[in-house]
């Protein structure tokens, strides 16, 4: 038996779904020495037709071009799927329901982390969706994880620094001193560890920059789909 192949809703943003291919890849090669990683198919798409949906809440528009993408992906051969992003898993449920692709929600791995480290309240960071809304934060919950996001002022900062700097591959020291801020008043108000909760932050912000432990979302994201591509022949 082969490897499943991976199926990947890119483009939300380029760069990040650029770390997952990458991670993906390099993390087969360290873990078996071998460049015969899954097959893994990419759908990027027009990222600027989404940022026009959220803009005017058009969530259910949202949806139903990713159910088609899941399902192009589907008919390309793709066994398991993932959306590479973080604030688009608003309506994760409504696309995993209206296609067969198994999709890997991007906060299980996370919250498998955060459990191994031993720890129950989180500060949180990512776009306005991200923080503001409550489907983020509602699904830690579920797993036992309180979530902390900063006050709207520094939401709108982190926000903005993603729209307008990040997802265009730009990425500022100016930028990281404002984020590294924004996570001590988190760890100022009981935050034990941060959820990198946007897949560009760790492009800007890393562990090495931080005292407590920081969750790439995007890595474990990937990890977790290159672990459930390879399960059955490693098992095997």
């Amino acid at each position: 038996m082969g490897f499943k192949k991976i199926g990947i809703i890119g483009g939300l943003s380029p760069e990040s779904t650029a770390s997952y291919y990458l991670h993906m890849t390099r993390s087969f090669v360290r873990q078996f020495g071998s460049d015969g990683y899954p097959e893994i198919i990419i759908y990027s798409v027009n990222l600027e037709k989404y940022h026009q949906w959220r803009a005017i809440n058009r969530w259910d528009l949202i949806a139903a071009e990713m159910i088609d993408i899941a399902n192009k992906l589907l008919q390309a051969g793709a066994d398991i799927g993932l959306i590479a992003t973080n604030t688009m898993h608003k309506v994760f449920y409504q696309v995993q329901q209206g296609t067969r692709l198994p999709l890997l929600h991007i906060l299980d791995a996370t919250i498998a982390e955060i459990k191994k480290a031993g720890l129950s309240k989180v500060g949180v960071l990512g776009t306005q969706f991200t923080m503001g809304e409550h489907f983020y934060r509602d699904y830690l919950a579920r797993h036992g994880i309180s979530a902390l996001v900063p006050c709207i002022e520094e939401q709108e900062l982190v926000h903005s620094i993603i729209v307008n700097e990040l997802v265009r591959g730009t990425f500022l020291t100016a930028s990281k001193a404002k984020y590294l801020s924004v996570i001590q008043q988190l760890i100022g108000s009981g935050a034990e560890g941060i959820v990198l909760g946007c897949t560009e932050i760790p492009l800007l912000v890393d562990q090495q920059s931080c005292d407590i432990p920081l969750f790439d979302t995007a890595v474990l994201h990937a990890e977790a789909a290159l672990q459930a591509a390879i399960a059955d022949r490693v098992m095997g």
